[in-house]
């Protein structure tokens, strides 16, 4: 069911789509639009009952989605699970790296558990993940990869080193791989999101809200879909000239 407003190479129309966290938020947001623009999408998330309720919706609404239960930092069950996935269906088109955790923390005070877990998940699952769907994208010559990076990436932000330098490492990872498979006609970017209302921040206070919004040059919060129309762009073909590139949608919180 793509969209009227999106024919053409915008359309991906007959893509095999994996979300990873896709079950809520943003990645929940990529995932139904991805459906939207014609993509057979695939969501994945840790509790594989919330992945079925995402994957639900967007074929309640006329789209194409199954659910996949994946904890992106266990190495041995992505390899498993991905590679069945790419035998029964031959490929996967386009990867969409959102799974992701927060355990915040000043760095003196952050245990130790709680920096592998953010780790782990973010960055050694960004890398798990796309290690195991690359080699059916190098075999036919076509792929679309989009990671989700953070705006704390690339301007530091108290009490989330571990998060920022998870979010940080997938920036160069971007770049790097970009780099590698080029010439085999897939592309490699990351999106960087600003603050999105999303569970994380609706967990502030109104008082922190505010503030945040005072240091947003557009004076909001963003939206999942925000997030969303970027991603699902540079995993068009519209976008098949751009590698590499990190696409910052933080309402020109950092320019």
């Amino acid at each position: 069911m793509p969209r009227p407003e999106a024919p053409g190479l915008a359309s991906l129309e007959g893509r095999i789509a994996l979300v990873t966290g896709g079950s809520r938020g943003i990645g929940a947001a990529i995932a139904k639009l991805l459906a939207e623009r014609g993509a057979d999408v695939i969501v994945a998330a840790r509790g594989l009952e919330q992945a079925r309720l995402a994957a639900d919706g967007i074929e309640a609404a006329g789209g194409r989605a199954t659910a996949l239960g994946l904890d992106v930092s266990d190495r041995a069950a992505v390899a498993r699970i991905i590679g069945e996935l790419v035998k029964e269906r031959g490929r996967v088109d386009l990867l969409v790296n959102n799974a992701g955790l927060t355990r915040d923390n000043l760095l003196l005070r952050i245990k130790q558990e709680d920096w592998d877990a953010v780790i782990d998940t973010n960055l050694r699952g960004t890398f798990q993940v796309t290690r195991a769907v690359v080699p059916s994208m190098v075999r036919q010559r076509y792929g679309r990869i989009v990671s989700i990076a953070s705006v704390v990436a690339q301007m530091g932000n108290a009490g989330q080193t571990n998060y920022a330098a998870s979010k940080a490492g997938i920036i160069g990872m971007t770049k790097s791989l970009a780099r590698e498979i080029a010439s085999r006609n897939i592309t490699v970017n990351a999106v960087s999101p600003g603050y999105i209302e999303t569970d994380m921040t609706r967990q502030l206070t109104g008082d922190q809200q505010e503030k945040l919004k005072g240091i947003i040059p557009l004076g909001r919060l963003g939206r999942p879909e925000d997030v969303a129309e970027a991603a699902a762009f540079l995993l068009s073909d519209a976008a098949s000239y751009i590698t590499g590139q990190v696409i910052n949608v933080n309402g020109g919180m950092y320019m």
